[in-house]
């Protein structure tokens, strides 16, 4: 009894309660705007707290370490439901990105559960392989780039070419940060300057282009309202009566894609420098993490990449509210009203938390004992 006692003692030790008290003033403010914008989405968002805590336990429960053997598994089945979107998936407003689960009527996005596989894949390569002091050359990072391109170019068929860049730049920031030849990089950047108007005429999508184009342009109707939400909200922000962007509807999806807007309206520049003030400080907490976590790289990896995530996903959106980015559909991370992105994130760091709370305590032989691996 009082061996598991001092084993559960040292596992809580482990556990970095900070992340988690990061979310919760994030939570807190995105609640407190969708309440505001709509009691109904408010009582939903309740429900995905709900069922993210619970995929947040179960995440954590998984014992990821001594069942690696199951991620590769776990990719290559994500690359087939992928690949089964495109054979007979359920088109949405032009875009095929779901499928539907037969009998239940509910829909499935693989898209966004391929940011977990690729960062859990990328994490037993790497940890298989550790990079030399001076980084991976050009076969590692070839071998690496396939398990990142295979389900790019996947999802920008779809086409959900936003969702796939995320994952691209993800992954090749979790290569950086990990460690890849400088030569390589600069060879890469070198060629993607010199190929980047044949990309443009070529790759993208006549819709693409112009979004492009309003981008560049005259700013599109959302972008417009959205500009006029937060220059109305000032310093201090306006009373939520008085929030007539919002109350009387012309800022468009408030809640999810342009619900920094509102922030901005109702909470003024004082309440949008806090809440980037949270994202700031939680990015350069995880970045910490896989800094302070230099040997093991699936802590690395897992929590640089959560970082990436956040950084893109943050940035873009609040670019793009702002008239600086093209309109892409990307939510404020853990923030936006939906359950999609609340679940994925909550898998994530569910991850990351197993992650570290193992990492010294990973490995069960048959009669339970415990066996620590070597700092």
């Amino acid at each position: 009894m009082n061996n598991w006692f001092q084993f559960d003692r040292r596992i809580l030790q482990q556990i970095n309660f900070l992340l988690i008290l990061q979310l919760i003033p994030i939570f807190v403010i995105s609640s407190y705007l969708v309440n505001e914008i709509n009691h109904h989405l408010f009582n939903k968002q309740m429900v995905y707290y709900a069922i993210s805590a619970t995929v947040f336990f179960v995440a954590f429960l998984i014992p990821w370490r001594k069942f690696e053997w199951l991620i590769p598994i776990s990719y290559w089945i994500n690359l087939v439901l992928l690949l089964s979107v495109e054979l007979f998936g359920k088109s949405i407003l032009g875009a095929r990105r779901w499928i539907e689960i037969p009998g239940v009527g509910v829909t499935l996005q693989p898209s966004e559960f391929i940011k977990i596989t690729v960062l859990l894949m990328l994490g037993y390569i790497i940890s298989k392989n550790p990079p030399p002091k001076d980084g991976y050359d050009w076969r590692m990072f070839w071998k690496l780039s396939f398990y990142i391109l295979l389900p790019f170019v996947l999802i920008a068929k779809e086409p959900d070419l936003g969702t796939g860049l995320v994952l691209l730049l993800t992954g090749y920031g979790v290569l950086f940060i990990v460690g890849i030849k400088a030569r390589i990089w600069l060879i890469l950047l070198l060629i993607l300057g010199l190929s980047a108007p044949t990309l443009y005429t070529y790759g993208l999508k006549p819709y693409q282009k112009q979004r492009i184009a309003n981008f560049l342009g005259e700013p599109s109707y959302h972008v417009q309202q959205s500009m006029i939400a937060i220059g109305s909200g000032g310093i201090d922000g306006q009373k939520q009566e008085e929030a007539t962007q919002t109350q009387l509807k012309f800022l468009p999806v408030s809640s999810t894609d342009f619900i920094f807007a509102y922030l901005g309206e109702r909470l003024g520049f004082q309440g949008m420098m806090v809440t980037i003030g949270l994202y700031i400080a939680l990015i350069l907490h995880l970045m910490f993490i896989a800094m302070h976590n230099e040997k093991d790289y699936y802590v690395r990896v897992f929590s640089s990449g959560i970082a990436f995530l956040f950084f893109i996903y943050m940035t873009v959106n609040i670019l793009m509210t702002i008239g600086l980015a093209p309109v892409v559909g990307l939510p404020l991370p853990m923030f936006s009203h939906g359950g999609t992105s609340f679940i994925i994130f909550s898998v994530l760091f569910g991850i990351l938390e197993n992650l570290l709370a193992f990492r010294f305590y990973f490995m069960y032989n048959s009669d339970s004992k415990l066996s620590m691996m070597p700092k």
